[in-house]
């Protein structure tokens, strides 16, 4: 059987994915050293063998984390996201905010009818207008792209 560690697209496809692990030189368990089928470089792979390990082999959590490479409070954020998602659950999540969620529908009609009113407004002084009637501070860039992108939509 070919080793599959030497396999030269295999890193380029966990990062892809989101689950190249950052630090595979810290995972000093066993199972990663000994055996071709398991790579230590698939952090999807090492958080569901440590996992494993505590349920099936009920080693304990602080040993078994450090022998796979993480912390403690990473063993227990990988057990709930497994207990809530499965599989899915312990592939990393993007940090912060999904969509633009302080630029909402109510904040862009009363950016527009600003504009509307005072055509001269930049977008600081938008930003500004926003801050007063909603208690909400938006950066003015973040406005400058949601007109342009609705300028776009109308052609």
């Amino acid at each position: 059987m070919p080793n599959r560690k030497s396999r030269p697209g295999k890193p380029d496809a966990l990062r892809q994915q989101g689950t190249l692990n950052p630090h595979p030189e810290a995972v000093t368990a066993g199972l990663f050293q000994d055996n071709q089928f398991f790579d230590a470089r698939d952090l999807l792979q090492v958080k569901y063998e440590m996992l494993r390990r505590v349920e099936v082999e009920q080693d304990s959590v602080s040993q078994t984390a450090a022998a796979f490479g993480l912390s403690r409070p990473s063993f227990y954020q990988a057990q709930s996201a497994f207990e809530q998602a499965g599989l899915t659950g312990l592939i990393p999540q993007k940090r912060g905010p999904r969509r633009a969620h302080k630029l909402t529908a109510q904040v862009m009609e009363f950016i527009q009818q600003s504009q509307t009113a005072q055509p001269s407004l930049r977008t600081e002084e938008l930003a500004q207008l926003v801050r007063e009637r909603f208690g909400v501070q938006v950066h003015p860039r973040s406005i400058q792209r949601r007109l342009s992108r609705r300028q776009k939509k109308r052609w």
